[in-house]
């Protein structure tokens, strides 16, 4: 499942589909065309985040705003309710199981661990935060609870998305390569698969999309 596919299969169904959801899926589209085009993993991964973006983001009034990371989440939960083949299970459990298990492993996609780095908590806060973090992903990884599993690791890969989009990081850096890596191959998957359950499921409600085109 790549660009092209879900590009042909939307010109062929947006005509029937809401304005809001059709933006949406543009827009992702866009930028998965483009993060297929790119020749370098930290290009990659930053046209991907953009792309997740596109599908999840939703205009709301300022004051009942979640945070970002509880929108996404709550975006996953939906997708996974949705998701009747199983596509997302299959990703998480068929072809990412490792990667994930590593990922989760990782300190440096662990938000505490730069707050240690920045002190802001102690050594034995980030710690003990970084130990409860894998308790609550092994156990969710035991009971094969797939939006549980999905919240934990894109915690770990918003804190990788918040240190490239800060410019918390130097572009092609050999520090970083295994996370970048890991994350890029992950979300390559796993966005084609949203933007074909949103395709599939246009009568859900998906909310406004932010900034809509206006003049």
């Amino acid at each position: 499942m790549d660009y092209q596919a879900l590009k042909t299969r939307h010109r062929q169904e947006r005509e029937g589909h809401h304005p809001n959801l059709t933006l949406r899926i543009h827009r992702a589209l866009s930028w998965l065309n483009r993060a297929e085009q790119a020749d370098d993993v930290d290009g990659r991964f930053i046209f991907l985040w953009i792309a997740f973006n596109s599908a999840y983001a939703t205009d709301i009034d300022e004051q009942y705003r979640l945070s970002e990371q509880s929108t996404f989440r709550a975006f996953l939960d939906k997708l996974c309710s949705l998701d009747a083949a199983n596509l997302i299970e299959n990703l998480v459990w068929s072809e990412f199981s490792g990667s994930i298990r590593v990922l989760l492993n990782n300190p440096y996609v662990f938000q505490s661990f730069w707050d240690y780095q920045n002190g802001k908590i102690s050594e034995q806060q980030w710690t003990e935060r970084f130990a409860n973090g894998r308790r609550v992903a092994q156990q969710a990884l035991a009971s094969r609870d797939t939006p549980a599993v999905l919240g934990v690791v894109f915690n770990r890969v918003y804190t990788l998305r918040n240190q490239i989009m800060h410019g918390g990081a130097t572009w092609n850096s050999s520090v970083n390569r295994d996370q970048l890596r890991d994350c890029s191959n992950l979300l390559g998957k796993l966005v084609p698969v949203i933007i074909l359950l949103m395709l599939d499921n246009p009568a859900t409600l998906w909310g406004d999309a932010c900034y809509p085109v206006v003049g």
